[in-house]
């Protein structure tokens, strides 16, 4: 008996510490945990938090370390960051990422055919089809790579997708935009529960207005918590059911209006529900009134296109409203910073992904903070959907979900190099990570003393060095090895100087060779980069 209870308890202990997939592997399958250490970077753990040449230490898709002390395992892969920032990856809250698209009637209302008054589904379901509470976006969801791209590209590692479709619409999925199998990329199944006052793809007569969708929606409420006593004559209704084990995840209310937005907090106000709003662009106009509705928001930044005003025929049908509402709509995240309303952003409602990163660039002009930007981009969402134990802040035991970029991340020239989310680096725009041109102060040690030149590292990997007569040369930067050569003399007495080093703190310092053959040690400053 002891033998036999020896060999379950090790068994157990294998099958724990192996961590072992149930998911097949087609292919060699690689099992190491490179560790990887960022070193000699500006890191922004959160909007408050920063470590100056900081350290971020990874491993196994997580975050194992960081600050400014780390201890660096000695088989770790170093990465220089010098000069570089690394930032928390951005979580968008209002996504249908993933999911398949809805299908609508495209043909007109037909008169000539009866109403559909009752629900065509099939199953003991409702009887209004614009109640989808049966949509389990976990179940829908696949990876697809190309559209989680556009979305790394401006800096989001995370987000929650739902589909959206109707006037109850289900519940929604939290995922990340990792180019990996579904069962590795979802962080939460049934994250939140989704309402708007669309009937979407319905084809029901009714409701046909904001007016029925409101009635419907309210009648909804009613008809579920009378559910909750079993009635007999009723059997089984599975929308209702849903509904009611739904009511305990974040709500989230797509409104797109401020008046909208009134009414879906007065319906939650009625119901005891305190909506997550998913605002328009004018709530700006009635910041107080949403103010009182005490309801976190999600705000496009889908802000108006610029008018056409050079016409004189055109701009008289141009009102003044429509032209205060382009100027002003940029300032409305700003507004609900001032009026200390709890924000997150989103790329819903842009045309464009891409348009994401200069739309917050003038919202930015007009006021919101840099802290409040990336706190609604990154911790806000995360807590709000109960998740900021995995992604929200760069911390030791969260995801490994991070962007390297050029500079402070929403300057005007900053570039992100690379979006990191699962441990797993995905490039955006590494053609500047490894730049070197510039101006420098180079100091050359050798037999005959020190002596200073001026050295010019340009475009093309042409090098130009500054004496008494002008020297031109080439040289070739990989990101760790700086080589550089130049011609001195003319001629027969014509010979190469060769220079040999690599990147420190204080800049580029090595050794080389002068055209006789003579040993010397070199370093080379940075005066002014290139820009």
């Amino acid at each position: 008996i002891r033998n036999l209870l020896f060999s379950c308890l090790a068994m157990v202990l294998f099958s724990a510490g192996s961590a072992q997939s149930t998911f097949p592997v087609n292919g060699v399958s690689d099992l190491r945990n490179t560790v990887v250490a960022f070193v000699k970077a500006t890191i922004q753990a959160d909007a408050q938090t920063v470590y100056a040449n900081g350290t971020l230490l990874i491993q196994d898709g997580k975050i194992l370390a960081v600050g400014t002390d780390v201890n660096i395992p000695s088989a770790a892969v170093i990465v220089d960051c010098q000069g570089k920032f690394i930032y928390p990856s951005f979580i968008d809250l209002y996504s249908d990422y993933g999911l398949p698209a809805v299908t609508r009637q495209a043909s007109a209302y037909n008169y000539l055919q009866p109403s559909q008054l009752t629900s065509n589904q099939k199953g003991a379901y409702g009887w209004n089809q614009a109640i989808r509470t049966d949509v389990d976006a976990s179940r829908l969801f696949a990876v697809d790579e190309s559209r989680a791209k556009p979305l790394r590209d401006v800096g989001f590692g995370t987000v929650l997708t739902h589909q959206k479709d109707g006037i109850a619409r289900g519940t929604g999925v939290v995922v990340t935009l990792a180019n990996q199998k579904e069962n590795q990329v979802i962080l939460k199944e049934r994250a939140s529960a989704h309402y708007s006052l669309n009937k979407g793809s319905s084809q029901q007569s009714y409701p046909s207005s904001m007016m029925g969708s409101i009635a419907l929606l309210r009648q909804t409420y009613l008809d579920a918590a009378w559910y909750k006593s079993n009635p007999v004559k009723e059997g089984v209704n599975l929308t209702l059911k849903y509904w009611n084990e739904q009511q305990g995840l974040p709500q989230i209310f797509e409104a797109n209006d401020k008046w909208n937005d009134l009414r879906a907090d007065r319906i939650g106000d009625e119901f005891g529900v305190q909506y997550i709003i998913k605002g328009g662009q004018n709530e700006y106009q009635r910041i107080q009134d949403i103010k009182a509705t005490k309801a976190n928001y999600i705000l496009p930044l889908n802000f108006p296109a610029a008018l056409e005003v050079d016409d004189p025929a055109e701009l008289r049908f141009i009102a003044v409203d429509e032209l205060k509402h382009w100027e002003l709509a940029p300032t409305s995240p700003a507004a609900f910073e001032k009026a200390e309303i709890p924000f997150c952003l989103t790329t819903s409602d842009l045309t464009n992904p891409q348009e994401f990163t200069g739309n917050l660039k003038k919202a930015l002009d007009e006021g919101l903070s840099v802290a409040k930007a990336l706190d609604a981009l990154t911790k806000n969402p995360a807590t709000w959907m109960g998740i900021y134990d995995q992604v929200g802040s760069l911390n030791a035991g969260k995801l490994a979900n991070f962007m390297i970029t050029s500079g402070p991340l929403f300057q005007e020239k900053t570039v992100i190099y690379q979006n990191w989310v699962q441990g797993e680096k995905y490039t955006v725009k590494e053609e500047g990570w490894l730049e070197s041109r510039g101006t420098y102060t180079l100091q050359m040690n050798g037999g005959k003393g020190a002596q200073t030149y001026t050295l010019q590292l340009k475009e093309g990997g042409s090098a130009t060095l500054l004496v008494p007569d002008t020297l031109t040369g080439k040289y070739e930067y990989d990101g760790k090895l700086m080589k550089i050569n130049y011609t001195q003399g003319k001629g027969t007495a014509a010979a190469d100087v060769l220079l040999s080093g690599y990147w420190t703190q204080k800049g580029f310092e090595g050794s080389g060779r002068d055209a006789m053959g003579n040993p010397f040690t070199w370093r080379a400053q940075i005066g002014r980069a290139h820009v």
